[in-house]
């Protein structure tokens, strides 16, 4: 038996209808496994920053404490001399 126009419409309409949801749970699914790295990725980039303001700190410190000297002339020669 042969459907009808209208049946063969609305089938045709359904399969349309299942492969757009199909892709767009695909999508979803790329998506978020994206945003999930993207999250990884702020968490690791915080955390390199956090250490870096860290060791600035502890360089300021011992700027401030004098431990570093600005002078030149009291640095001892290059290796090579």
């Amino acid at each position: 038996m042969a459907g009808t126009p209208m049946d063969t419409d609305i089938e045709a309409r359904l399969v349309d209808l299942e492969t757009r949801l199909a892709f767009q749970e695909h999508t979803i699914g790329e998506l978020s496994d994206a945003l999930a790295q993207a999250r990884d990725e702020e968490a690791r980039n915080a955390l390199l920053m956090h250490r870096v303001v860290e060791e600035l700190k502890q360089m300021r410190a011992t700027m401030a404490a004098g431990a570093v000297s600005a002078d030149p002339a009291s640095e001892p020669p290059p290796p090579h001399y």
